[in-house]
């Protein structure tokens, strides 16, 4: 028999992980944890269903690379949080995996000493426990869904997740969604289109089947029940914003012609920005202003914050890296975050109680 490879040809290793149950076993999580994580996810699916009249803030660094940074951030938000709570929920941005053009940094999992060891055993162990801490504070996280595996290691303390531009219209990632436990964002594309978005909307709430792994580490073929609460995230795209009055409208009428629920929430950052952390303030000021005019649509923001301003390119020496700073995309700074958001809750605080939903609801909270 001819011995003729034809498997694995540019695979040059292997490493087997740890099972989801057994780090879940290493890291677990408190009642505490778990009581934060279940509130937080009730809270954004009433606010979705229109149960509960706060608009959803999704606040905090583009990316994790440092867990005592991290913390430090998230104690700051924790406290302005408990103060604008009549208004608005502050969920912190916890992404731990970041997608890729081309190369570069893929984030804390995959490589958490940003040195290109690619530690992702390690990865994984850090990135629950920093999760786990959170959630011992009382503050609910949010994470972009990226790699289909991670979210049996991770996601039962995650309160809501995003699906983003590059991967909206991804069969697999759509499947996934369907399967996660949080309500989940889809961002549209990254030409500006809504329809792959409004796409993955009407296939994440259906019932899927498809491969995956489960708690205990083994190939298996998953059956989701469909995830009803799934929403459209606008970020602009292909040069443009699409956070004014125009835009979300013209979202609103597909998203009802489509049978979907009119629930929008308007990312601050990416293209609606232009990549200028400055404008991020610029775009909060027209979307309240727009909730002010009595929108009825929009029922959250997110927005790019971490303590100081702008975003660092890694070094070859980490000890140089600025602390508190991004090292993906260009963030606003803890001051203007406080600032951002008192104003946003000055303006609409009053506009919120009894705002009629815009034509279909999602289903009630379960």
């Amino acid at each position: 028999m001819t011995e003729l490879k034809v498997d694995d040809i540019n695979v040059l290793s292997e490493e087997t992980l740890i099972n989801p149950n057994k780090l879940k076993q290493d890291v677990p999580a408190s009642d505490r944890a778990l009581e934060t994580v279940s509130n937080g996810r009730l809270a954004i699916k009433r606010i979705l269903a229109r149960e509960d009249p706060r608009l959803l803030l999704i606040v905090g660094p583009c990316s994790i690379h440092n867990s005592a940074a991290a913390l430090d951030y998230a104690a700051r938000l924790k406290v302005l949080a408990d103060e604008v709570s009549d208004t608005l929920l502050l969920v912190m941005r916890v992404y731990f995996e970041k997608p890729r053009t081309t190369v570069g940094w893929k984030g804390f999992i995959n490589d958490p000493h940003m040195n290109d060891s690619f530690n992702i055993a390690e990865g994984l162990h850090l990135g629950r426990k920093l999760l786990v801490d959170l959630a011992d504070m009382g503050l609910p996280t949010s994470t972009e869904a990226l790699d289909p595996v991670s979210p049996q290691y991770l996601q039962d303390m995650i309160c809501w997740s995003a699906i983003g531009a590059r991967t909206a219209e991804s069969q697999t990632h759509r499947e996934m969604a369907s399967g996660l436990s949080s309500a989940v964002g889809f961002k549209n594309g990254t030409d500006g289109s809504l329809g792959v978005a409004i796409n993955a909307l009407k296939s994440v709430s259906a019932p899927h089947r498809f491969l995956g792994i489960n708690h205990t580490g083994e190939v298996a073929v998953i059956h989701t029940r469909g995830n009803n609460h799934a929403h459209i995230v606008l970020r602009g795209g292909g040069g443009r914003p699409n956070y004014d009055s125009v835009s979300v409208s013209m979202c609103e009428q597909q998203l009802l012609s489509a049978g979907v629920a009119a629930n929008i929430m308007i990312d601050c950052s990416h293209a609606n920005s232009g990549k200028d952390p400055a404008q991020q303030q610029v775009v909060m000021n027209n979307v309240g202003n727009q909730i002010f005019e009595n929108n009825q649509s929009i029922i959250g923001l997110m927005v790019e914050s971490n303590i100081a301003w702008g975003s660092q390119s890694i070094p070859g020496n980490l000890d140089d890296l600025e602390y508190g700073v991004s090292v993906t995309d260009a963030c606003v700074d803890w001051q203007t975050t406080e600032t951002m958001i008192r104003e946003l809750r000055e303006k609409v605080k009053d506009k919120l109680d009894n705002r009629p939903a815009p034509g279909l609801v999602i289903e009630k909270s379960a």
